[in-house]
């Protein structure tokens, strides 16, 4: 037997290297390995990061809810009345038992087997434990509120000690940095022993339960930090164990050779092709006494957390229409990984030839036949029919509903047979849906741009796929569909997705590409960033703004049915500016119920932006939905805007001409008026005067305000359509004002229905240039000032206004949330 050992540097603390372990076996075998070094798990930081979360969550729990918090604590300490006769029990001589038991059966398993440093970091974690929770208990005490003290306080009793329990903070570092419970029996009875004690403590009132979880969530984060930090032993397969385990799948091994893999000397962590592209694998050559040989990589699995996470990540990034694989362990994944190149072995396609699998330990094993199946390419040597032969390659996976998933410039490979084919296939799939499929061949088209030029590879693309099937892919050219690694490559560039998108869609006539449906890939795309912000905005403002004391006092003295017709009356407000927009909308594009949608939506809207910006925004993107583009959508949506203007404009004129109301001149003074537009002219003329600024506004907004402004006109130019959305925001700004209105009946405060709608209109356009959400408080306070200037006792008017806004924008927010529900989930925002 001959063995070497290529490692320079040998920890006493591993398991037997593959020396001890080929000469226990016998001298029939040879094996070159190299012995396992410690590892630094990523998961130790994941929970870590864990263990932070649940102090910090406790520590507001305890602040911020505390009817729960004391709840269950007064519901386990009731529990423990039927137990009391353990307060009895000598409890510092319990605590102090059950810490000798587990520190010495720990340290005592650890030193029999020779891990020395593993016993030496768990010693030193537990006296940082004990540290973190004295440290932490003093700043609590100093800094912390009084409630917080309270609740984390375990000195209550036993009057002495920090103000967290100490012993579990100690215990808890101890116990995690001596290793995972799932490999020592000690560390296992440790962790039951220390929670059982924790309930006893915690059931007979000797320590809160706040406390308790904060001393073991800060154990736990200084055993992992620890333990990361140090590394963790290895337990996955090496040398002999590995010829053991090909063995029980019938390979009588007589030479182990390590190739290269994440440990040893080489310390090669790119992925190789003769397992597939496997990530963090250890590969090794074997051979048979029959003489045949074979590639075996192992995989451990202590480096599946990154891997796990990554697909984690991915399964939150894109939407819920595309599927994705979360393998849990690394079984799993090699089991998968193996089943896949058997099912495209299957139909046709080379692939690497998997002989078997075997587990052992913490290890999974992939065997597969021969030594060198697939090959690096050459690009320099790529010729079309070869992009063609990959494309084929991919369609004719694709066409069994298998799909890659993640192909980036590193999945090409040379096949024994010289074809150019795919490597990389542990995160594909099958039975697949067809966004998967779309996105599989927009990553391929995007990795071969990365190698050779995108019109090449368009025109390679169009002879195997067809033109049809690559215009239908334009929707999925999207950033979030692209790999890491792909983005990582020297050749990518964000030009490359552009110049990929406009290629594609040159291959459609003009009018298909306008009908290109929308596709959304991304789960965190901006229109649901906008909706979570909106209903946490909405959600803050109505517990923040929203004064029931106030409210119910106004609504407890109104006349009902009044109260009824002004919510009817805000109600109808929505026709009229639904109409409005209708009527500027082609028929066969937007449905009646969908503009009328857009009035309700635009209600929510209000709620996290200024008055007039939501609506704008919700119907701005209504219109784009509907299949206008950008330049159409601003221009009809600045078309109701100026409509709206004119309409308000000129029913205030009207009411002020036939009522003989000054109020337009006495709220907003000549001497103002003029001085604003002086401001304005200032600013035009000192921005044309300097040359830079100048030249930026001729060459650059000028062309794109032009091109703007010649559809607005043309929209406005349009008598009918033009007269028929003046009168709908006439109507729509009368309902309104009817609403005031009527909210003035409602406290018996008879008023002239024009006066009230021309005083509504002018402090309600004065006040919604407030930028406030919906315009809280302006509007108010310009309503109630409004209506006392004109005679209206204040305590009316503050109580109509009160009642006014009740009917019209709060209790409008439930039904324009719906709205807004409905238009998402029918793709019309």
């Amino acid at each position: 037997m001959s063995v070497r050992d290529d490692s320079t540097d040998i920890s006493e603390d591993v398991v037997p290297s593959a020396n001890a372990s080929a000469e226990a076996a016998g001298d029939d075998v040879s094996i070159c390995d190299v012995p396992p070094t410690r590892v630094h798990d990523f998961s130790d930081l994941v929970s870590a990061a864990g263990a932070v979360a649940i102090a910090v969550l406790v520590m507001l729990a305890s602040v911020y809810l505390t009817g729960i918090s004391s709840g269950v604590e007064s519901d386990v300490h009731h529990a423990g009345t039927a137990v009391g006769w353990l307060v009895e029990l000598p409890l510092s001589l319990l605590q102090q038992v059950v810490t000798v038991l587990v520190v010495g059966s720990v340290l005592v398993q650890l030193l029999i087997a020779r891990e020395w440093v593993q016993a030496i970091v768990s010693i030193v974690s537990m006296f940082l434990g004990y540290g973190l929770a004295g440290g932490l208990s003093l700043v609590i005490d100093l800094f912390g509120s009084d409630q917080l003290v309270t609740a984390l306080d375990s000195t209550g009793v036993l009057g002495h000690g920090p103000l967290l329990p100490d012993m579990f903070a100690g215990l808890a570092a101890f116990l995690t940095a001596a290793g995972p419970h799932r490999l020592r029996g000690t560390v296992k009875w440790g962790w039951n022993s220390l929670f059982s004690l924790a309930i006893l403590l915690v059931v007979i009132s000797i320590d809160p339960i706040a406390g308790v979880a904060v001393a073991l969530a800060s154990g736990r984060l200084i055993g992992l930090l620890v333990r990361f930090a140090m590394g963790t032993q290895n337990k996955g397969a090496w040398g002999m164990q590995i010829v053991q385990s090909m063995s029980s799948i019938g390979l009588d091994v007589s030479e182990l050779i390590r190739q290269e893999g994440i440990h040893g000397p080489a310390g090669a962590k790119r992925p190789s092709l003769v397992d597939d592209l496997a990530p963090l694998s250890r590969i090794y050559k074997a051979k048979t006494r029959d003489g045949d040989t074979y590639i075996v990589s192992v995989r451990d699995e202590q480096t599946r957390t990154v891997g796990y996470l990554s697909q984690l990540w991915q399964w939150l990034r894109l939407a819920s229409g595309v599927d994705l694989r979360t393998d849990r362990s690394m079984s799993a994944t090699t089991h998968h990984h193996v089943d896949l190149l058997l099912t495209l072995r299957n139909i046709g396609l080379e692939t690497p030839e998997v002989y078997g699998r075997a587990e052992v330990g913490e290890s999974s094993i992939v065997v597969f036949a021969g030594t060198h199946p697939c090959s690096p390419v050459d690009w320099n040597e790529v010729d079309d029919d070869d992009l063609t032969s990959v494309m084929e390659y991919l369609g004719t996976a694709n066409a069994r509903g298998i799909t890659h998933r993640a192909i980036t410039p590193m999945s090409f490979a040379r096949s024994a047979s010289g074809r150019l084919v795919l490597a990389g296939w542990q995160n594909g799939d099958d039975a697949s849906s067809a966004a998967n499929v779309a996105i599989d061949r927009i990553q391929l088209l995007t990795a071969l741009s990365c190698r050779t030029s995108i019109a090449r590879v368009i025109a390679c693309a169009e002879r195997c796929w067809g033109r049809q099937a690559l215009v239908a892919l334009v929707p999925f050219v999207q950033n979030v569909a692209i790999p890491q690694e792909t983005k990582a490559d020297e050749f990518w560039s964000r030009q490359t997705m552009r110049e990929l998108r406009g290629g594609l869609s040159a291959l459609a006539p003009a009018e298909e590409a306008e009908a290109l449906p929308q596709v959304t890939l991304s789960r965190f795309n901006a229109r649901s960033v906008i909706m979570i912000a909106l209903i946490i905005v909405a959600v803050v403002v109505v517990f923040t703004q929203l004064n029931m004391h106030e409210v119910i006092t106004a609504v407890s003295r109104a006349n009902p049915w009044m109260a009824a017709l002004g919510y009817l009356f805000g109600l109808l407000s929505w026709v009229g500016s639904a109409v409005a927009l209708y009527v500027y909308v082609d028929r066969d594009r937007c449905h009646p119920s969908g503009v009328l949608a857009v009035q309700a939506a635009s209600g929510f809207t209000t709620i996290s932006m200024p008055a007039g910006v939501g609506p704008a925004f919700v119907m701005l993107q209504y219109l784009r939905k509907s299949g206008y583009r950008n330049s159409a959508a601003t221009a009809i949506t600045s078309a109701i805007i100026v409509i709206q203007a004119i309409a308000i404009t000129s029913l205030l004129l009207v009411i002020g001409v036939f009522t003989g109301r000054n109020s337009l001149s006495g709220m907003i003074p000549t001497n103002t008026l003029v001085t604003v537009i002086g401001l304005a002219a200032a600013v035009v003329s000192l921005v044309m005067i300097i040359p830079f600024t100048r030249r930026l506004v001729l060459d650059k907004v000028m062309p794109v305000v032009l091109s703007y402004a010649r559809q607005l006109v043309d929209l406005l130019s349009q008598p009918r359509r033009l007269a028929i959305a003046t009168l709908g925001w006439l109507f729509q700004t009368s309902m309104l004002g009817m609403s005031f209105w009527a909210s003035l009946m409602a406290f018996g405060q008879y008023t002239n229905p024009l006066e009230t709608v021309f005083i509504y209109v002018l402090t309600n356009t004065l006040a919604s240039a407030v930028p406030t959400p919906g315009g809280l408080g302006a509007i108010e306070a310009a309503l109630t000032l409004g209506f006392t200037s004109v005679g209206i006792p204040s305590a009316v008017a503050l109580s109509s206004t009160m009642l006014f806004r009740l009917l019209t924008y709060w209790l409008r927010i439930p039904i324009g949330g719906m709205a807004m529900k409905w238009m998402n989930s029918h793709d019309l925002l």
